[in-house]
């Protein structure tokens, strides 16, 4: 029998890739605010109210993937702009735990960002000298970032507290629809692209691990990539199979 793994905010990009790489493999049911049409298993719901996020999560779920997500313009300096990207990365993040607790589901992979240690990034190339790894304080350039590792810490203190409880969080890289389109326009994502089927490889490897929690960063094996995955590679068993140079040659017969 499959495992079954709901996908919370899933109607987006990754949530795409995650539904097309791993319906073969776990029954997926999404979950989003936003109808998507690539589930049959899909529930509309707001992931802001508490309540009616917990009674649209099926109780016989094996793991929840958080990809909550939203974008605003002035964040820092406009209130109702704060309040809905606080809504999003922090408080909804406190619900899916608090709802996996209650539950009693074992397994909540987060998908956090890259942006936790923009600071020390620059176009995609490390300002350290070296990879930025999760040793590194994560000190951002922005809300979205300080939200992100919040919510990481929030889910720190919850699987320590709880015994049957997993949190894997995942500061992914650059991920997009048309990834070679994208790779070709913007020289940043040649270092920063997390490719669909290392995206799809990374949660899967999160899924299965028995780590109790763990927070590693989700880049493909690019030249000079930012960001170290070390610590996926020993403890989720991480390598990168599709990267910048791979995507780039799909298009280009004679690379």
């Amino acid at each position: 029998m499959k495992k079954k793994v709901t996908i919370i905010g899933g109607a987006g990009t990754i949530g795409t890739i995650l539904y097309k790489g791993l319906r073969d493999k776990y029954d997926i049911v999404t979950i989003d605010k936003n109808v998507t049409e690539q589930s049959a298993d899909f529930v509309k719901v707001d992931a802001t109210n508490y309540d009616s996020l917990l009674h649209s999560i099926p109780k016989d779920s094996d793991a929840l993937i958080n990809l909550l997500t939203i974008k605003t313009e002035d964040d820092l300096k406009d209130i109702e702009d704060f309040q809905k990207m606080t809504s999003i990365h922090f408080v909804s993040s406190f619900y899916v735990l608090h709802a996996a607790i209650t539950l009693g589901i074992p397994k909540v992979v987060y998908a956090s960002s890259n942006h936790t240690t923009d600071y020390y990034e620059d176009n995609g190339f490390s300002s350290l000298g070296r990879e930025i790894d999760t040793s590194d304080y994560p000190q951002s350039c922005g809300l979205y970032g300080v939200l992100k590792f919040a919510s990481e810490n929030i889910g720190q203190i919850l699987a320590r507290q709880t015994n049957n409880l997993s949190i894997i969080n995942l500061r992914i890289g650059s991920v997009h629809p048309d990834e070679q389109k994208a790779v070709k326009e913007d020289d940043r994502l040649l270092r920063t692209i997390l490719s669909h089927k290392d995206t799809v490889q990374l949660f899967d490897l999160a899924l299965q691990s028995t780590v109790k929690y763990g927070t590693y960063y989700g880049v493909s094996d690019n030249p000079g990539k930012p960001w170290s995955t070390e610590s996926a590679f020993k403890e989720l068993g991480y390598f990168s199979k599709v990267n910048s140079v791979e995507i780039l040659k799909r298009g280009n017969p004679f690379m």
